[in-house]
């Protein structure tokens, strides 16, 4: 995978320094309302803890450095919680992450209704530093924890017609302001090849920066695929289902002349109304010189999955 210099990712010390000055003043009895003023963080919330269990560092990114804590929990797409970049981190404290059930379903031997806990805990925690590209044509880079989606997925034992992945996000309308209105058909569906979902980079995220996911991230599980724009990457999943169609995901049923299935990030394929062949990076060069660098076939990560798609059209595929 080729390395993202240092120049084009927004710098984590921000973030870093302030955890080490909040700890550094609680030793020394020193008020915190005063010292925590000075150096907001919107959105990092007071409850969110450390994840349970012991977390494996793997080599996945370390040659990227991730984006800071402020960014990725600040400026998000998360449409149940509103349309604005802000509005996530605004509105999704209404989010009850537990109890947390996920529903198993389709063409697989061991369906059920499972406990967040007990499906995550068979499978072991692992940072994984990763690209992350929005359809939008902006990108980060985002240090997930969380479990590999094959594991999980072997655990329940499809069958020979599971040919795709469907997931499904949470439906409720007091928790999630945004379903109130007609912005989207709720709920969001995304679908993967079984394929896809069984590649190694595919990844289930319950974690950002060591600690659990804020609710505007997706919490408390979500879909990390990196090689494809932000939009197949489905948050607060509820629903796993196995199945031998190919399903009709959530921004195909919004706008199909736009939108497809597979949904690979390539710059020689744009948007019909922008185009994809550069990318603005989050937090970098101001609101009005925004920094940009080149969009990457499959968002760098080629050598990992354009296999899958040897008998694709990737000029269509969009």
């Amino acid at each position: 995978m080729k390395k993202i210099t240092e120049n084009l990712i927004t710098n984590e010390s921000d973030y870093l320094n302030r955890r080490a000055f909040i700890k550094q003043t609680a030793k020394l009895g020193i008020g915190l309302l005063g010292a925590g003023a000075a150096l907001p963080i919107l959105a990092e919330k007071s409850d969110q803890s450390d994840l349970a269990g012991e977390i494996l560092k793997t080599p996945y990114g370390k040659n990227l450095e991730p984006h800071s804590f402020k960014d990725i929990s600040n400026y998000n797409n998360f449409y149940e919680f509103g349309t604005g970049k802000r509005d996530p981190a605004k509105n999704a404290h209404t989010l009850k992450t537990k109890p947390w059930h996920i529903t198993v379903t389709g063409e697989c031997e061991k369906q059920g209704d499972y406990d967040l806990e007990d499906f995550i805990k068979p499978h072991q925690l692992e940072e994984r530093i990763y690209r992350f590209r929005c359809v939008e044509a902006w990108s980060m880079v985002i240090p997930w924890v969380g479990i590999s989606l094959a594991g999980v997925l072997k655990s329940f034992k499809p069958n020979s017609n599971a040919k795709y992945v469907v997931f499904k996000t949470l439906v409720d309308k007091q928790q999630m302001p945004g379903q109130r209105g007609p912005i989207l058909e709720w709920p969001y569906i995304e679908g993967l090849t079984i394929n896809e979902a069984m590649n190694p980079l595919s990844f289930l995220a319950v974690g950002l920066y060591g600690k659990t996911l804020p609710n505007q991230n997706g919490a408390p599980i979500r879909l990390v695929v990196p090689w494809k724009y932000g939009f197949k990457n489905i948050k607060s999943i509820v629903s796993i289902h196995f199945q031998k169609e190919k399903p009709i995901n959530t921004w195909q049923i919004q706008a199909p002349s736009e939108y497809g299935f597979y949904a690979n990030v390539n710059p020689n394929v744009d948007h019909p109304r922008w185009t994809q062949k550069r990318e603005r990076v989050i937090g970098k060069g101001g609101f009005f010189s925004p920094e940009k660098r080149k969009t990457e076939i499959f968002n760098g990560y080629k050598d990992e999955v354009a296999h899958l798609y040897s008998q694709l059209d990737l000029t269509k595929n969009f």
